[in-house]
């Protein structure tokens, strides 16, 4: 293999062994020195270290023992050149002694660090923070990837980015955020802060909000990466399946939403065979999981419905074989468990697939259009029911309308197409 083939494929092997254990590295290093910041940045000096010895040496049989070992001495090298070099350094000593020569073994360890990763989840998504802000700082400490790659996966500039991430961890510090794990009531809470951040990721991935890409791959992958990790961290909790066996399901599509030019497909017309059926496995896997537990009473919420609605056109092999008053029904419910003014254009969208277009108008006439009104969906939706009840004008017109609001250009082009068609038809 040529040398510049070899260093680009141990590369490759550092940056995987990296988005595996960073998030358990950064964790462990937080819990030991109580400084997020110091924590990341002598994780990011583990990293450079690898960077430029593994290339020589191999990537070590187990990476996160390596990355923390390093990780620490660097630790103790910087309070020892810190004013308070005693104290710090004896405690930081004492830590490292406890757990040094544990570190090869890792798996007497696994409870306690991964126990830190859950942490690490719970501070990235602090109440404190905005969503934006709780997006990038997880996808930063959680999932490894470096502010540059966060910022072309939201569309800024990197040092937009930078700043948002330095300003969210100066918010922690000044909310005097607690790297715990929370209990009761508000740990339930902030889990559902911790996989609305993880959604809101994995939507930015499969549908872009801005830019040329239909979709960005790499966010909706790392979202899916994130959530069999709290799935592994919360084995029991029903939403936490849920949302796992949605993102799975939904992303099974992805290969089949554009065609060969690389044009939006949407999911009626997609070839289903295309769809990933490994991630339809592992998502209906999930999900029954999460029936079992719901069926033994524990709570279900909006991921496990919306995660029984994908699963139902996951089950059909063809666009005319879906259950859609199968899947009325259970917009119905997530309505009354999750009401709001998408999940209502869904249920707009449900039935009139299932009882024409005319109950799916109905529908819509209650949709909150105010909630909406910079969004593209609430016209779409609008546009697809009209065309389907033979309005073709009207279609024409609320296609148009989409069109202007969407801030997606691919997403420009489908409304376009079909503004263009129904006009034809009128």
């Amino acid at each position: 293999m040529p040398a510049e083939s070899s260093a680009h494929a141990s590369n490759e092997a550092i940056v995987t062994a990296w988005r595996a254990e960073s998030a358990r590295l950064v964790g462990a290093l937080t819990r030991m020195t109580r400084d997020l910041d110091l924590a990341e940045d002598l994780a990011q000096d583990a990293l450079v270290a690898a960077l430029e010895q593994w290339p020589a040496t191999g990537v070590p049989e187990i990476p996160i023992a390596w990355l923390m070992t390093t990780a620490k001495r660097r630790g103790i090298d910087h309070f020892r050149r810190a004013e308070n070099l005693r104290r710090k350094t004896a405690e930081l000593e004492r830590a490292a002694a406890g757990e040094e020569e544990a570190v090869p073994d890792f798996d007497s360890q696994i409870d306690y660090i991964e126990d830190d990763v859950l942490r690490l989840i719970f501070l990235s998504c602090h109440p404190a923070l905005t969503a934006e802000s709780r997006a990038a700082l997880t996808l930063r400490l959680v999932g490894g990837l470096t502010t540059a790659e966060i910022a072309r996966g939201f569309l800024v500039t990197e040092s937009a980015r930078g700043q948002r991430i330095s300003r969210a961890k100066k918010t922690l510090q000044e909310a005097h955020a607690e790297f715990v794990l929370p209990t009761g009531t508000e740990r339930a809470e902030r889990i559902d802060d911790v996989m609305a951040v993880l959604y809101l990721i994995f939507n930015e991935g499969y549908t872009s909000t801005t830019g040329q890409d239909w979709m960005r791959p790499d966010l909706a992958n790392e979202a899916i990466r994130l959530s069999r990790m709290l799935v592994e961290l919360a084995p029991n909790e029903v939403e936490v399946l849920g949302l796992q066996a949605l993102l799975e399901i939904q992303s099974s599509r992805m290969a089949a939403r554009l065609d060969d030019r690389g044009a939006p497909v949407l999911l009626e017309s997609q070839d289903r065979s295309r769809w990933d059926a490994v991630q339809i496995r592992r998502g209906l896997a999930a999900l029954e999981r999460a029936e079992v537990l719901a069926a033994g009473g524990e709570p279900v919420g909006k991921y496990f419905l919306q995660a029984l609605i994908a699963a139902e056109h996951a089950r059909s092999a063809r666009a005319e074989d879906t259950n859609w008053r199968r899947i009325a029904g259970l917009y119905d419910v997530l309505g009354r468990a999750a009401p709001g003014p998408v999940v209502e254009l869904n249920r707009a969208v449900a039935h009139g697939r299932a009882f024409g277009p005319d109950e799916g108008l109905a529908v819509l006439a209650g949709v909150d259009a105010r909630a909406l009104r910079d969004s593209p969906l609430l016209p779409s939706v609008h546009g697809d029911l009209l065309e389907r009840a033979g309005r073709h004008k009207q279609a024409s017109v609320a296609f148009t309308e989409a069109a202007a609001r969407t801030s997606n250009e691919s997403e420009r082009a489908v409304l376009q197409g079909r503004a263009r068609d129904n006009l034809s038809w009128s």
